[in-house]
């Protein structure tokens, strides 16, 4: 708290000075964003037996940015508030606090950058550092330090940091400091090939109380299953991007030595000690109307947080690309893999074709498994969309897929869940300023030997979206459980009920603002953002949101 109280004060210094400064060249920007929501209990959906929904029956929480730049130097400060918000546990917590979430200063000294404040920043694909935030889940895990940046040549540059890991408005006790050197190379004069290679490594020093705590765990264990805990931990990586023509191709390799692991699962904790490595790579070529692209990674004992006790999207130091599709639509973006960080083998192809401007096709599969070859996740996707001149476009396809619900869910013993999923998406313009676009889903799921259906059974979705540009769009939408399944909601009888899942929305863009006011029935379900994915609980009320830029 003091440390806040600092920074906002020096910082409430700095932005008084800003304002009357804005005549030398000086130049402020930010933005705005909050969300408040409305609980209204309906244990039949699951959306009970949560503080909000029991007593509080309101959350809310918002981020005010502001930025600043004169005199060589870069200033940044954020607001944040969070007042029984759901976003840290939406599975039964409320969190409230309020305070600076974020402040830094940054100057560029001819080929020096100085940076001191809560960092952003990465290595590579972030395999082994990633401080990065998301809000939709709550994620914010900026490295609250420094960094120093040196320019060796225009196309080579290093870096080095240290700091510690943000945690709400608290800091974890570990330390976490590294480097890089990332450079450019241009070999040839007709037939050009460029690289840009680059290197890095990352260390964890395990502060002495979360030491104390994973040696009391270790101390109940039976004598085979003992280790001695690590204080250090580094990981190192080499990157590099080849451009030939119209091919690209990515790799990065990375080592972790010796690191204290969580196997979490039903039955708890269970810490082990081990190294890990991952290997990346992804290939992609682009002509006229044609695009392909190919994926893989393989994962092996990869989890690298600033503590062993942290779960889920808690404390990670580094960020594993995500090797699936990220999809839009309501029921294709219903199952969605989250990587796996002790072990998975991955692929992903994906394939664009355009013969004219009116018709193009795309096509994506994706394959996880274990490192013992178990299915953890499969999905074939397929697009066709047709534009007719600027008046009207149709896109449709097909979805199969196959989910691991017992691994990605933590709901022991159920199987495998398997979908086939048909929709389309229809956009009519009446003229330059209104429009009518229509979207619907089904999902069909497969049965257990008993003849009950996979997870929640199957489902009907449909949307209706009108809107007035540049100000007005209106949406009215409802998930329907047509068949319901083994987690579908049940009378008091114990029957299963087909439950409607409507939704509401208005919007409201004025300039660079959008308003959007929302009444929202919503299924347990995965909730993905920039590839980090968490299950949530079921949602009943209304909601509201405000982003604006200044």
């Amino acid at each position: 708290m003091k440390d806040n109280i600092w920074a906002l004060t020096f910082f409430l210094l700095i932005f008084t000075g800003i304002l009357s400064a804005q005549s030398d060249g000086g130049r402020l920007s930010g933005n705005f964003q909050a969300n408040a929501n409305f609980f209204q209990r309906d244990s039949l959906i699951g959306a009970a037996n949560t503080p909000q929904y029991d007593r509080q029956l309101y959350g809310s929480e918002g981020w005010l940015n502001l930025n600043y730049s004169n005199w060589g130097f870069e200033f940044g400060l954020r607001f944040d508030f969070f007042n029984n918000s759901n976003l840290l546990n939406p599975n039964g917590g409320s969190f409230s606090g309020e305070g600076i979430g974020r402040w830094y200063v940054k100057k560029k000294l001819e080929k020096f950058e100085l940076f001191a404040g809560y960092l952003y920043d990465q290595i590579g694909s972030g395999i082994i550092f990633r401080a990065y935030e998301q809000r939709p889940l709550l994620i914010d895990q900026a490295l609250f330090g420094a960094r120093l940046m040196y320019e060796l040549t225009p196309d080579w540059k290093i870096k080095v940091f240290s700091g510690r890991q943000k945690q709400q408005f608290d800091i974890y006790e570990s330390v976490i400091k590294g480097g890089s050197l990332e450079g450019f190379l241009q070999l040839g004069n007709e037939q050009v090939v460029t690289l840009a290679p680059g290197l890095g490594v990352v260390n964890r020093t395990l502060d002495d109380n979360s030491m104390a705590s994973l040696v009391s765990s270790v101390n109940t264990y039976e004598p085979t299953d003992t280790f001695i805990p690590k204080y250090n931990t580094y990981a190192f990586s080499f990157f590099n991007t080849l451009t030939w023509g119209n091919f690209n191709w990515y790799i990065e390799g990375a080592y972790k030595t010796a690191d204290n692991l969580n196997d979490f699962n039903p039955q708890g904790e269970q810490f082990f000690l081990s190294d890990g490595n991952v290997l990346y790579t992804s290939l992609s070529y682009a002509a006229k109307g044609l695009g392909i692209s190919l994926e893989g990674k393989r994962t092996e004992n990869f989890s690298f947080r600033t503590r062993p006790q942290e779960q889920l999207n808690r404390g990670l130091v580094n960020f594993l690309p995500p090797m699936t599709r990220l999809n839009t639509y309501r029921m294709t973006a219903r199952y969605a893999a989250a990587t796996q960080e002790l072990g998975e083998l991955a692929l992903q192809a994906d394939i664009s074709y355009a013969p004219t401007r009116k018709l193009s096709f795309n096509a994506n599969f994706s394959n996880i498994t274990d490192l013992n070859n178990q299915l953890l996740y499969r999905e074939l996707y397929t697009e066709i969309n047709y534009k007719y001149k600027r008046k009207w476009s149709i896109l449709g396809g097909v979805q199969v897929q196959q989910y691991n619900q017992e691994v990605y869910q933590v709901k022991p013993g159920v199987p495998i869940v398997e979908t086939f999923v048909p929709y389309f998406d229809f956009l009519y313009k009446f003229d330059r300023k209104t429009a009518l676009r229509i979207e619907s889903q089904i999902m069909f799921t497969g049965q257990d030997e008993n003849g009950e259906r996979h997870d929640y059974g199957n489902w009907i979705f449909a949307l209706a979206e009108f809107s007035i540009a540049p100000a007005w769009s209106f949406s009215v939408s409802d998930m329907y459980n047509a068949s319901p399944g083994k987690y579908s909601p049940v009378n008091e009888k114990g029957e299963k009920l087909a439950k409607h899942y409507p939704r509401f929305d208005i919007f409201y863009t004025y300039n660079a603002n959008r308003f959007s006011l929302s009444y929202i029935k919503q299924v347990e379900g995965i909730v993905c953002a920039g590839g980090i994915c968490r299950l949530e609980p079921a949602f009943s009320g209304v909601r509201f949101s405000v982003q604006s830029s200044f």
